[in-house]
């Protein structure tokens, strides 16, 4: 198995410089990562720095919070595809969703969905925030509102990814998307467990770590 294309080779700390962005896209070309993600600033800067590749762009909208509105997730997005993204991850609106205002979440997804057209768009869920009704009912939600991906995580919260969380999702989602799994994933035994229950995508910051089959401390 080729373990690098399934990697989003992530990088979200607030903190990150354009130095951090270079060496990040440079480590994204050396192992032929699938994509890196980045936050919106540095799109731009990403698409220059792999004009020469094929590794995708993915950045994040709403994110870490997903309490933004909807036109202001829309604006973001349309604005991200411009400066060259090829892919982007949106936040559910989780005080929405926990108001069980289920029709606006569906709204807010769906809107961006459109806005972006063909492009992928994978929607974080926070599963830490969830119970085991919530995930399924998240996950119903993306499905109707077709989007490309169900995503588990920010990294920004309590708790990343879990196996069992992954395998609720694909038993409520089937076929209809596919699944992102984050946070957490830091070794490639890890990372391999995930694939192996039909995960997808894998968004990590220790890409290097897992593709050089090294075992590391669980990290964002």
């Amino acid at each position: 198995m080729n373990i690098n294309s399934y990697i989003d080779h992530t990088l979200l700390s607030a903190s990150a410089t354009e130095r951090d962005i270079i060496d990040h896209c440079n480590q994204a070309k050396k192992h032929k990562f699938y994509s890196v993600c980045v936050n919106s600033c540095y799109v731009p800067l990403a698409k220059q720095l792999l004009k020469d590749s094929t590794i995708k762009i993915c950045t994040v909208v709403g994110f870490p919070l997903g309490a933004a509105s909807t036109e202001a997730k829309v604006f973001e997005a349309k604005q991200a595809i411009n400066d060259g993204a090829h892919e982007i991850d949106m936040v559910i609106n989780l005080g929405v969703f926990k108001s069980k205002n289920y029709v606006e979440v569906f709204k807010d997804i769906k809107d961006v969905k459109t806005a972006i057209g063909r492009t992928p768009l994978k929607v974080i869920i926070e599963i830490s925030e969830l119970s085991k009704n919530g995930i399924v009912k998240a996950s119903e939600i993306c499905m109707d509102a077709k989007v490309d991906f169900v995503k588990t995580s920010t990294g920004f919260t309590k708790s990343g990814a879990t196996l069992t969380a992954v395998k609720i999702i694909r038993k409520t989602v089937r076929n209809k998307c596919k699944i992102k799994a984050s946070g957490g994933i830091g070794d490639y035994e890890t990372a391999r467990k995930y694939i192996d229950i039909g995960v997808e995508r894998i968004g990590t910051s220790k890409g290097v770590s897992i593709s050089n089959g090294e075992l590391s401390d669980a990290d964002y």
